[in-house]
Order: structure tokens, then sequence, then C-alpha cells
């Protein structure tokens, strides 16, 4: 027999438009959810999903990196029928909160925070309160949610990311290596830097905190970072993420150096145009064409009401060798 709202209905003592309310998470029915949803279950009734929405919130629209992986989570569900919209918003602010409340009742089935509030350290909780008000289920990638938050959450290895790069040029001879960092108090720039220092560390290298310096992610942070790294005399970079890589040879070259001959310079993140730039940028690529896909299937699975295991779970990054890391100087 094929079940509906009626047969759903019926179970739960409340009417058909109650049921509706509830399948389409609207407002209007906290004291019968239980019930409804309790019959669901007894029923082994899943929801439709087709043409309903998965909303992907992100900062980051014009990193081609992000764009990669919100085409992949969209490629995971358009065939089962979910259509993702894209929400640029602050990451934790106000602009973030106001964006999801504006779209839950416009059949939003769940939502993927992208590099969004999962990653700051302090952020709002509040939003998160009023999705699990509503029943809307949420995922976090690259960032885990706040204390107490239960929620997946699919990321790149961040404390591992540094070993593969700090190994590549320690391996080519440079001693001195430098970090251009994220800010404080976001979770993957301080994981970054934790595993960066745990590198260095590793290979007798004394005070390695010193060769850190903390930017935004941007060309401009990575340019400045640059600098100040040149200063202390470092012959070699590694990038919290291609942008500040490729700020990085910027500032280096307007100071009349060479890359990779004076410099070496190591980016993170993997976007396709790394490929393209000139030197072809010596990075570590994070494995969008794993995590995605895992993305999708647990969105998948909290839409239908099926267990789906919280926590954190992690991919390992992959380094990718090309032209701008070379031998260390000769002093």
């Amino acid at each position: 027999m094929k079940l509906g709202i009626v047969e759903i209905a019926a179970r739960a003592g409340v009417s058909e438009a109650t049921v509706s309310r509830v399948i389409n998470h609207r407002q209007g029915v906290a004291k019968t959810r239980e019930a409804v949803e309790r019959a669901m279950a007894e029923l082994g009734y899943e929801p439709p999903v087709q043409g309903q929405l998965v909303a992907v919130v992100t900062e980051h629209v014009s990193n081609p990196f992000f764009t990669d992986i919100a085409e992949h989570i969209e490629s995971a569900l358009a065939p089962h029928g979910l259509r993702t919209i894209l929400c640029p918003s602050f990451p934790g602010g106000v602009q973030e909160r106001e964006f999801i409340t504006s779209i839950l009742d416009k059949g939003v089935m769940a939502v993927v925070f992208l590099s969004a509030s999962n990653t700051v350290e302090g952020a709002d909780i509040e939003t998160y309160d009023l999705l699990r008000s509503r029943h809307i289920p949420y995922v976090g990638v690259n960032g885990t949610f706040a204390d107490g938050v239960p929620a997946p959450v699919f990321s790149t290895d961040d404390a591992l990311a540094a070993e593969p790069a700090v190994d590549h040029l320690y391996k080519l001879g440079h001693r001195t290596i430098g970090m251009a960092a994220g800010p404080m108090g976001n979770r993957p720039a301080d994981r970054r830097v934790q595993g960066f220092t745990d590198a260095m560390a590793r290979r007798g290298i004394d005070a390695p905190h010193r060769w850190v310096i903390r930017q935004s992610y941007t060309v401009e942070g990575g340019q400045a970072a640059a600098s100040t790294l040149l200063e202390l005399g470092a012959t070699a970079i590694v990038a919290a993420s291609d942008y500040m890589a490729l700020g990085a040879i910027r500032g280096l070259r307007r100071q009349g150096r060479s890359v990779p001959g004076d410099v070496s310079v190591v980016g993170y993140d993997g976007s396709m145009i790394t490929e393209f730039v000139d030197p072809p940028l010596t990075t570590v690529r994070q494995p969008t064409d794993r995590l995605a896909p895992e993305v999708g299937r647990s969105v998948l699975a909290l839409v239908s009401n099926r267990d789906t295991p919280t926590g954190e779970l992690l991919f390992d990054p992959e380094p990718v060798i090309r032209a701008t890391t070379g031998p260390a100087p000769k002093a």
C-alpha cells in the first residue's frame, strides 16, 4: 500500500493539513509534530524530496575552491530531486541568521554550512537553535560546530595538512620555513598552525611559532605575510590557502625575488586554477571529490529521517608538486 498524508494523519490523530505542515517544516505545529513524526516512523514513511531546497551557506563565493565544493554537493543531490541554493553571508554574523530565517518557509529541507559560522570560535548558535526548533537538519563542512551542537561534519584534516608541505620543503634543503596563516579564532586556521608547528618541531626547528604570521585568507593577506616572513629570512612559505599563496608570490616578485629560485611557495586547497598560474602552484589539495559526495549522502539521510552519525569525519589532504618549489638557495 502506498503511504500518504491521509494514512499518517489517521495514525497520528491529526488533520491532513497538520501532517503537511510537519512534512514541509512549517511553523505552528510544535505540539503535534512529535505525534506526526512518530506515526511516520511507525508506518515507514519517507517524505518526498522532489523539488525541495538545500541551502549552502558560505562566505567565499568568489573563491573557486568553495564553488567547486558547492557544485560537487549539488551533483550529489540533484539525482534525488533536491536543488541547492547558494547563500553568501559573513560567517557567524547577523547576516547569516537573517538569511536562514528568510528562507525557512521556502521549502528548505536542510542547510549546509560550508566554512561558515561553523569555522568561527564563539559564533552565535541562535541560528542552529532556530533550525532545530523547526526540525530542519544541517551539516558542516571544514569546521566543527560549537560545543553541544550535534550535527554531522565533514572536514579535510587541517592538522595533517602542513606535514606533506613541510616534509617536501625540508627534503629540498629548506630550514627557514614560514607560514602565512589564517586569522586566530578560525578553527581550520588554528588547526593548520598547530599542524605546521608540530611538523617543524619534529624536524628539530627551534621556536617554530615565530615562523607563523597570521593574516586574512586573501591575496592581500598572503602578500603582507610574505613581506614579514622575507624580513625574518624565510626561504620557503607554506600558505594557508591558494589565494594567500598567490598573494605571497606577488609580494615576493614586487621585492625582486624569484619563485622558486629565491623563495619556494606552497598553497592549500587545490582549486583547478592553481594548475594554470605562472608558475603552476605546488599545493596541498583538499579531496573535494571524496568529501562532497559524503556531504550529499548525509543530507539525503537526514531529510529522509534516517539515523545519521554526528561528529566529524576527517579526509586526508594530498600534496600536488608543481613548479613553485625548488631547492633551498645556497647561503
